[in-house]
């Protein structure tokens, strides 16, 4: 139980259905899904593509997302991968060829091909009750009529608007500056294009008018992209990855996404006496930096496209844990064994929703970095992500970018299971920091003994290119020990991600819904 005299926030407790995200009209809206007879899919695609007007600098329809689904009569986890490719004209020798040691962040060149909207229609036929009409109706009158912007949107849309370039300064700017908390941003072209998949479902947006927009917009600025390589987008549904933790079953969405990151990360953390050390003291924080070191390292040599991912039973493997966990010193931080292979974001949505039977949804969202590549379409107004920046430029590298295929990800939902049930569906945004994120989260309950909001609501830190990010939450006087021990300590200007969760109490029925602080949003049930 929490301290009321200091500041926080309660749990969420109800027993029919549940969401937690980024904003709270996202939240209430998919609450009304629920309340009006959809299911937990359908109320995870009205408030993931809401949250596209709410947080137009974090995520929208020229974006990506992974779901993490399980359905209401069985505790098997689908994954679904919306992760879309690069087009076929994309060449890494051509971007060598011209100087360029990594993909152009706000380029066409980074641009792959939006696959969010076809894994939400496929999403809505093959799992969904009351249709994508109904799941896209809420969006389409916000995005018409506008949305206040939220305090901390107002704070993310101010540091990146210089990000925006061309057409995006005219949909996302207010006469050349940033919209400010209180002010109505409206997507007018956005309303009109989701309109259109709502009638023609997925062939509203990957051909005709729309795709044509897309395609004729990115042509103009160089980029390779055809009505070819958008008509050919599709998802797919695969199997999750997993891993042991303490009784606990770590499930994470397979690569391209870096979920495997979250596994290796983890079970590194097992060969220590975590519930030892103080929460939030320095020797807690420096022994997950040194695993996230060593769990990223492997992320970076191993997961790509999943057509190119071959060691991915060699890094979850417990031999393997074991064997990076013996290279930590306890006392002295390590160097950075390699390079991210992506620059640092933290612009990205997740949120979770659990319905009265049980059918719960992880749904993660997002066009990499803030606005994306900062392109837009010229005639909808649609934010082109810049995920091909995933990619390397290694020749031969499994992740060396190449026409038709799908970067690294850094966007993963989780779940937690136990007993072989589905526990809490869960997910924590912020880019490079996420399977730091996963499990921070985890550990803070398994390990510490936090209730769910209190495990969101604690104090992170990350390791990262070399600089470790403390949050002010920390002591001075930890920040100094960190410092001390070798680590290069710094205060992030923005806080560290945004987490989102329901507990599935099975037991009592009730479900427990916690939401980041960091964040504008909340969690609602009914």
């Amino acid at each position: 139980m929490r301290d009321y005299h200091l500041p926080g926030r309660s749990a969420v407790y109800a027993s029919n259905g549940m969401c937690a995200t980024s904003h709270p009209l996202a939240a209430k809206v998919a609450v009304q899904m629920l309340e009006a007879g959809g299911n937990a899919v359908d109320a995870a695609i009205a408030a993931a593509v809401l949250l596209g007007i709410c947080e137009p600098q974090s995520t929208g329809i020229g974006g990506d997302c992974f779901v993490l689904l399980k359905p209401a009569d069985s505790e098997d986890i689908v994954a679904l991968n919306g992760s879309g490719r690069a087009p076929a004209g994309l060449s890494a020798q051509k971007l060598r060829d011209g100087g360029h040691k990594t993909i152009p962040l706000g380029s066409p060149d980074a641009v792959t091909i939006p696959g969010a909207i076809d894994a939400f229609c496929r999403l809505s036929k093959d799992w969904g009750k009351i249709g994508l009409k109904a799941s896209l109706a809420p969006a389409i009158y916000y995005a018409e009529t506008g949305v206040p912007v939220a305090p901390r949107a107002s704070f993310d849309w101010a540091g990146n608007a210089e990000r925006l370039q061309g057409a995006a300064r005219k949909f996302y700017l207010n006469n050349g500056t940033p919209l400010t908390a209180g002010q109505i941003f409206r997507a007018p072209g956005q309303a009109e294009v989701l309109r259109r998949i709502s009638t023609e479902g997925r062939d509203g947006f990957y051909e005709g008018e729309v795709a044509e927009d897309m395609v004729n917009s990115l042509q103009a600025m160089g980029g390779s992209h055809t009505l070819d390589d958008f008509a050919a987008t599709a998802c797919d549904f695969t199997d999750p990855v997993s891993g042991q933790y303490k009784g606990y079953e770590l499930v994470e969405h397979p690569p391209n996404g870096q979920g495997a990151t979250a596994i290796l990360m983890a079970k590194i953390l097992s060969h220590f006496d975590l519930p030892a050390l103080d929460p939030f003291g320095a020797q807690r924080a420096h022994l997950e930096a040194e695993a996230a070191k060593l769990a990223y390292d492997a992320r970076n040599r191993f997961i790509a496209d999943p057509d190119m991912t071959t060691r991915l039973e060699h890094m979850l493997a417990d031999e393997t844990a074991a064997s990076l966990a013996a290279l930590i010193d306890p006392a002295r931080a390590m160097e950075n064994p390699a390079a991210l292979s992506e620059n640092v974001h933290k612009d990205t949505v997740y949120l979770t929703v659990v319905d009265k039977d049980r059918m719960a949804v992880s749904l993660i969202y997002s066009i990499y970095y803030a606005f994306g590549s900062g392109l837009a379409s010229d005639k909808f107004g649609i934010n082109f992500q810049n995920r091909g920046a995933g990619f390397n430029l290694i020749k031969g590298h499994p992740n060396e970018a190449g026409g038709g295929k799908r970067p690294m990800h850094t966007i993963i939902p989780g779940m937690l299971k136990q007993g072989g049930k589905v526990i809490m569906p869960f997910g924590v945004m912020g880019g490079a920091y996420q399977p730091n994120g996963h499990v921070r989260f985890m550990t803070n309950m398994v390990d510490f003994g936090l209730h769910p909001q209190a495990a969101i609501d604690a104090p992170r830190s990350f390791s990262d290119e070399g600089v470790m990010n403390v949050e002010r939450g920390y002591s001075d006087a930890v920040r100094q020990e960190l410092a001390d021990m070798g680590h290069k300590v710094v205060i992030p200007k923005a806080a560290l991600g945004g987490a989102q969760a329901i507990r599935i109490d099975h037991d009592a029925g009730v479900l427990i819904g916690a939401s980041d602080p960091r964040k504008d949003g909340c969690a609602l049930g009914y």
